[in-house]
């Protein structure tokens, strides 16, 4: 029996010595709620080290909750990735707590829903701050830990909406597509100064999530995401794996996939196609209090967790974002497939 005790307890040992080796430290910004926080607990859940960043205090301490309850470790950090002191100070404080970083994630955005004739200059500024700044800052913070170390990577969480544009969100749509070039540039310049360190990008498609009740609008009804919808959990575990993958692109469900292609080849038609249906996909058949809380400029209040009010609607699977892993392995089979194929062919023939 003593012999069976100790032999657990060896087991046990070497199992929390392999946890700690294979452990990395995950820098998720906007973690507090939505799909930041659908991130943070999928890295808990496969016992990661989770520094979450946001403004919400309250949000905040639910992600460290479920991050815990996981299985991982937490450090949460009050800070607004549109100030680039307070991202340093964050990613100081967790390299304090938990070590060095290992792959950082920006994702912290706010957005407007608005006709431009009806916009101000300073939503335009702040929701360029947060959405296209705020990724600007986090990567510089990472860079500045990553280069010397010759390891890490960086994940900016994109969309569809930086390839094709829709009505109605023009700030946030035109900082996705900043998001775009500033990427492509920076990993140009990786690749020339030979650097281990990787960029990739996760393009979205539409997700249930709670900003839908806390982003500013001016329309006349409740916003929502245009269909089809997915759970936040299923862009948590696309992230999950590209962070341990790493890859140019990646994009997620075929909705954000057509968006993309028909944008190269028939951006003309879109752009009336989106003008017809671009608004009422927009919004539900409910009435909204055009003075509701928004977050664009402070968070609101509580804690919401990573879905929305949506849950009826959205998909918790997307078969295109399965075969995008296994892309190579499907283009293998299929070629053998083929090949299988043609060599029967042969034969009968002969």
């Amino acid at each position: 029996m003593n012999g069976l005790r100790g032999k657990t307890k060896m087991e046990n040992r070497t199992q929390h010595e392999e946890k700690r080796r294979t452990r990395k430290v995950v820098v998720v910004t906007g973690a507090s709620a939505g799909v930041g926080r659908a991130i943070a607990v999928e890295f808990g859940r496969h016992g990661h080290a989770v520094g979450l960043l946001a403004r919400g205090r309250d949000g905040l301490e639910g992600a460290r909750q479920d991050v815990e309850q996981m299985g991982g470790t937490a450090c949460l950090v009050q800070a607004d990735v549109a100030d680039p002191d307070q991202v340093e100070r964050a990613a100081a404080q967790i390299e304090t707590d938990l070590g060095p970083i290992d792959i950082w994630i920006n994702n912290a955005m706010v957005s407007v829903l608005s006709p431009v004739k009806d916009m101000t200059t300073d939503e335009f500024k702040r929701v360029t701050d947060v959405t296209y700044l705020g990724y600007v800052h986090g990567t510089l913070v990472a860079l500045r830990r990553m280069l010397p170390r010759d390891r890490g990577v960086i994940i900016q969480i994109g969309s569809a909406l930086a390839y094709r544009a829709i009505p109605l969100q023009s700030a946030y749509c035109a900082a996705k597509h900043a998001v775009q070039g500033f990427t492509e540039s920076l990993r140009s310049e990786l690749i020339h100064d030979e650097s281990r360190v990787q960029v990739a990008t996760v393009h979205l498609p539409a997700v249930n999530t709670p900003q839908f009740s806390w982003v500013k609008t001016r329309m006349p009804r409740h916003s929502q995401p245009v269909p089809p919808i997915f759970q936040p959990e299923v862009i948590a575990r696309s992230v999950y794996w590209v962070a341990h993958h790493p890859r140019r692109e990646f994009t997620i469900g075929l909705s954000a996939v057509k968006a993309i292609i028909g944008d190269k080849f028939i951006p003309g038609l879109l752009d009336r196609y989106l003008a017809g249906m671009g608004y009422d996909a927009q919004q539900t058949h409910e009435s909204i209090d055009p003075h509701r809380p928004n977050n664009l400029y402070a968070p609101v209040p509580g804690d919401y967790g990573a879905r929305g009010r949506f849950d009826d609607r959205s998909a918790d699977y997307s078969p295109q974002a399965w075969a995008n892993r296994y892309r190579g392995w499907l283009a293998l089979g299929g070629l053998s497939i083929a090949a299988l194929f043609a060599h029967l062919r042969a034969r009968r023939s002969s």
